[in-house]
């Protein structure tokens, strides 16, 4: 009887849970489209440059690199991994290694060994998450640190130059006048909608976000898909950072630094939940373009960085207060 009383209150949580999601979705798209249409206006009429073909060029290049991470990271964040902070060194790590690696194995093979190695940073992470249990934040935060000393060795901690033309003419190509860092980007972002929207994993991802202890008692394999999602994003920031290397030609042991910060703040400002349980491909997506829109006009208006910064934090702290109200809200 005590079973069957528990049942029909989880069944209850669930449906209040839905119902917060639902109103947080809402809102999220709603307030997201105004805002992107309010940035694009705003931008127009303060400068010139902003609705020019080159400046939409540039912002979409840019919007690319992060937007591969962002991929990623939507999926630590609706699995509840709240955030993956190793993604510089993960970048580092594949930009550094697409380079290094050039001259001995070819520009080819350079690339997959860089995104490989970056992988396996975050199958470490995901066994110290989602099986040995360690806070997220602080496990990622020492493995990001850890990398970035063993990278930094490696390469003695001077800038690293690219040594075949040929990989570098490749990722600075355009089809059809879209340049091809953008178009694998938005490659990556259709299969990565795939997994999480029609897949079962996708599904067990939401799920396990959503209430552990209930996908545990469903038999989803809640420790591999916790730890999964910290794996795809080391993929993602490692092929990320390798494209980055390969269109500069030239890679330092910090030039993913600030990455993680434009991902999270885009994936939150996307709607999706920092609780978990919550959250889509094409959210993160409008999110990140809101972001982009948003930098992009601050440069071309001269704001300074630290303000830039300030600005974009302010939009964190909104995004998550309004998560966590609405969900409150809708689960109370």
């Amino acid at each position: 009887m005590t079973d069957i009383a528990a049942m029909g209150q989880t069944t209850k949580d669930t449906a209040r849970f839905s119902q917060g999601s639902r109103m947080v979705g809402l809102v999220s798209r709603a307030g997201l489209t105004l805002a992107i249409l309010a940035v694009i206006l705003y931008g127009s009429l303060a400068n010139p440059v902003f609705f020019t073909a080159g400046n939409f060029v540039n912002v979409l290049m840019s919007m690319s690199i992060v937007g591969i991470v962002v991929v990623g990271m939507t999926f630590v964040l609706v699995v509840g991994g709240m955030a993956d902070l190793s993604v510089p060194a993960t970048i580092a790590c594949g930009a550094i290694l697409s380079l290094a690696l050039q001259p001995y194995i070819g520009p080819v093979p350079a690339f997959a060994v860089a995104v490989l190695l970056a992988g396996l940073t975050g199958l470490v992470n995901g066994v110290l998450v989602g099986y040995v249990g360690i806070n997220p934040i602080i496990a990622t935060l020492g493995m990001g640190t850890i990398v970035l000393g063993i990278v930094q060795a490696a390469v003695g901690g001077v800038i690293v130059y690219g040594t075949d033309p040929s990989s570098a003419d490749f990722v600075k190509s355009r089809i059809l006048g879209v340049p091809m860092i953008a178009v694998i980007f938005i490659a990556i972002a259709i299969l990565g909608n795939f997994v999480l929207s029609r897949t079962f994993w996708g599904r067990w991802t939401i799920a396990t976000g959503g209430n552990y202890s209930a996908a545990q008692a469903s038999a989803v394999p809640v420790r591999a898909v916790r730890a999964g999602a910290f794996v795809i994003t080391a993929f993602a920031a490692g092929f990320s950072g390798g494209l980055l290397g390969l269109t500069l030609q030239s890679a330092r042991p910090l030039v993913g630094q600030g990455y993680e910060f434009s991902a999270i703040t885009a994936v939150v400002v996307g709607g999706v939940s920092i609780m978990g349980g919550f959250g889509s491909i094409p959210r993160a997506m409008a999110g990140l373009v809101f972001v982009q829109l948003l930098t992009n006009v601050m440069v071309l208006q001269g704001v300074r960085t630290p303000i830039q910064g300030f600005v974009l934090g302010l939009l964190i702290a909104g995004a998550v207060a309004l998560d966590i109200a609405l969900r409150k809200r809708g689960v109370a």
